[in-house]
């Protein structure tokens, strides 16, 4: 099969300027959580599970989620390690409602609060883990998100990014970008309208973001030794794991 259709040469860059990006997740954060698990069929559920479990939280750890979103790994850390601090920040208050909604029904106590990537709340050398899933492709300087998360992460500290990647099999990459960029904005468009066009950035954030060794190589000239990158259900998503020399 051929991939003219989708190629990413031709995709339109995106644009990722922070208020668009931010109104943009404001109007869907309702229907964030279901439309996730909808267009994943719940294998989202399963990746964050894989990140708690190869970045395990010790006894009082202090986590931080950054992009956390409506919260989901954040609160994931918390029940692993009750004894966890967990902090989970994102500049989008419409989504930390939920994320907060969703800390009070389960009593997990994460500190959610707004935070932008490019510019963490937090001091220096702090946390034993620093994670963050499916966010950083939507910070408008990537460079400088990964910097802040290293900043953070104390010394010997875990850094654990995951997300969206490319299939490497050539007919599951085939239909994986013809679902990403077809399908996936239909589906996503007719579960949660809104005017932001969320659901055709979604393609494009991850078509034009940096996937396999290409970011592992960013992670290592930002200061993270060790790093591995795990690919998930057939390279549909990856984990990439560092430690902060």
């Amino acid at each position: 099969m051929r991939e003219t259709s989708i190629n990413t040469a031709t995709t339109p860059a995106v644009n990722k300027q922070g208020d668009r990006v931010r109104a943009m997740f404001a109007s869907i954060a309702r229907r964030y959580d279901l439309l996730n698990h909808l267009l994943s069929l719940n294998i989202d559920k399963r990746w964050r599970a894989f990140t708690i479990r190869t970045v395990p939280p010790k006894a009082n750890a202090d986590v931080l989620d950054v992009c956390t979103g409506t919260g989901d790994l954040a609160l994931g850390y918390a029940a692993k390690e009750p004894t966890a601090k967990v902090v989970g920040l994102d500049f989008c208050p419409e989504m930390l409602e939920v994320a907060k909604e969703k800390n009070d029904r389960v009593k997990a106590h994460v500190t959610f609060g707004e935070g932008d990537a490019t510019a963490l709340p937090v001091e220096s050398n702090r946390y034993d883990i620093v994670t963050c899933a499916f966010g950083l492709r939507n910070v408008s300087d990537t460079m400088r998100g990964i910097e802040e998360m290293v900043r953070a992460a104390r010394p010997g500290g875990k850094v654990a990014i995951l997300e969206f990647s490319r299939p490497r099999i050539p007919i599951l990459r085939w239909l994986y970008l013809a679902y990403f960029k077809h399908l996936l904005p239909r589906i996503g468009q007719s579960v949660s309208k809104n005017d932001h066009s969320a659901y055709e950035y979604l393609p494009q954030s991850v078509l034009q973001f940096p996937d396999g060794e290409e970011l592992a190589v960013m992670l290592r000239e930002r200061g993270l030794e060790d790093v591995r990158f795990y690919p998930l259900t057939l390279g549909i998503a990856t984990l990439y794991v560092g430690t902060k020399k």
